[in-house]
């Protein structure tokens, strides 16, 4: 986790000026980094939850918390772009970041079962179509409400 967290710490989707764009960089640098085997790109801690999330309750919890915290680091971006749109919605930046991860990790499942990445890459272009539209004026994505 501190490996990982050290790789995300030092992206360069944080270069951005604009708290949307830090959140759009984030899933772009996302695809950009699935390349080569499974295992080069998918998420160990998602890989030990699904395997024993039963069995053994303190892995599982660890792996909680370090998906979850990961997807915390997004929350402070989140929120700061709806505030710069004035948005106001059902879901919150917590609710957003938690389900970059579930399409994320839905997407290292996909690209492991079919042993082709394309699927995971196709998963981020949705993901990074959903964003746009959650933050997208009158069905135009990138327009501030």
């Amino acid at each position: 986790a501190e490996t990982t967290s050290a790789f995300f710490e030092n992206a360069p989707y944080h270069d951005h000026d604009d708290a949307f764009d830090r959140l759009m960089g984030y899933v772009e640098f996302r695809k950009t980094i699935i390349e080569g085997e499974p295992a080069a790109f998918t998420c160990l801690v998602g890989t030990m939850a699904q395997e024993v999330y039963d069995s053994h309750p303190a892995i599982r919890d660890a792996c909680a918390a370090s998906i979850f915290g990961h997807a915390a680091t997004l929350e402070p971006d989140i929120a700061a772009a709806m505030a710069a749109r004035g948005i106001r919605a059902d879901w919150t930046p917590a609710s957003l970041a938690a389900h970059t991860q579930a399409v994320l990790q839905g997407a290292f499942i996909l690209a492991k079962a079919t042993g082709d990445r394309a699927v995971a890459r196709d998963s981020v272009d949705h993901l990074k179509r959903y964003i746009e539209m959650l933050f997208a004026e009158n069905g135009v994505p990138g327009v501030s409400r």
